[in-house]
């Protein structure tokens, strides 16, 4: 991610450059470039606030790296402890509205993919409760609930959000990373962004966004099974230690995120969603 500040006739003014470098994302930059930038399309003239494309070259023919160029947009990542609540119902209000754009059948991304299945699922080895894991794998081990489809980030958590201000003026200014937008399940949207929230700040954080959601006129399944089923899906795909996520936030300063607290609050999630919807 390059910030490139453009000097010339008229008023200077900056973009973002995102380019693939590592084998995995070049092996796939065409397919996930090109349903960014579609999204960067389609999201130009709704209310969310997204960057501006104004260019792309997903196979690298004009670029040394697949890229993507897009607006720059203001404020930072807050992955601090403050304001928790606050940014809780901010999350969840922004939700609410990425989920309630009406798409044209032939603009719909495509439809979502689990990221992780009973055969996959990693399990902590030192858990001194493996029994709550062993359960949280039966749950995925039925077919996933029927679900109205809607459009979903499918990415969205406190790493991929813009914040300006403070307190009561605290405000969301961006929503980046749309390469993984897809048609599905309001509550898998939710249950990622409450996983990042309960690694990141704690249980209780990532137990209130789905009140918080439906406060701000979002719609989940009424059936607890259901519920339950995309938020295991979600944290599952997480086990056992948070590694994928916890390495960037370590880097911008979240250095207690060490494995074994991401694993331990990954484990009372577990704990808490059975309690809850169990």
């Amino acid at each position: 991610m390059r910030r490139l500040d453009v000097e010339g006739e008229g008023e200077p003014y900056s973009l973002v450059l995102r380019s693939f470098v590592k084998p995995f994302f070049v092996k796939h930059a065409l397919g996930l470039l090109t349903r960014e930038a579609d999204i960067l399309r389609l999201l130009a003239d709704t209310n969310v606030p997204a960057a501006r494309l104004h260019s792309v070259d997903a196979a690298a023919e004009h670029c040394d790296h697949p890229s993507l160029l897009m607006s720059l947009l203001p404020g930072r990542l807050r992955l601090d402890g403050e304001d928790i609540e606050r940014k809780t119902e901010l999350l969840a209000r922004q939700l609410v509205a990425i989920h309630g754009l009406l798409v044209p059948e032939g603009a719909r991304p495509r439809t979502y993919q689990a990221w992780t299945s009973p055969e996959r699922v990693r399990l902590p080895e030192n858990s001194k409760q493996p029994e709550v894991w062993q359960r949280a794998v039966d749950v995925i081990r039925q077919p996933p609930p029927a679900y109205r489809p809607r459009f979903l980030h499918r990415d969205f958590h406190p790493g991929n959000v813009l914040f300006a201000g403070e307190g009561a003026d605290l405000t969301i200014t961006g929503v980046v990373d749309w390469v993984e937008t897809s048609w599905g399940p309001a509550d898998l949207d939710v249950a990622h962004c409450s996983t990042a929230l309960v690694l990141l700040h704690g249980v209780p954080a990532g137990m209130q966004l789905a009140d918080h959601y439906i406060a701000a006129g979002g719609t989940l399944s009424d059936d607890p099974a259901d519920h339950l089923y995309w938020r295991v899906l979600d944290a599952l795909a997480f086990a056992p230690d948070a590694e994928k996520v916890a390495e960037p936030w370590r880097e911008l300063g979240r250095e207690d995120l060490t494995s074994a607290v991401l694993a331990q609050r990954l484990e009372e999630y577990l704990q808490a969603l059975f309690s809850q919807y169990g």
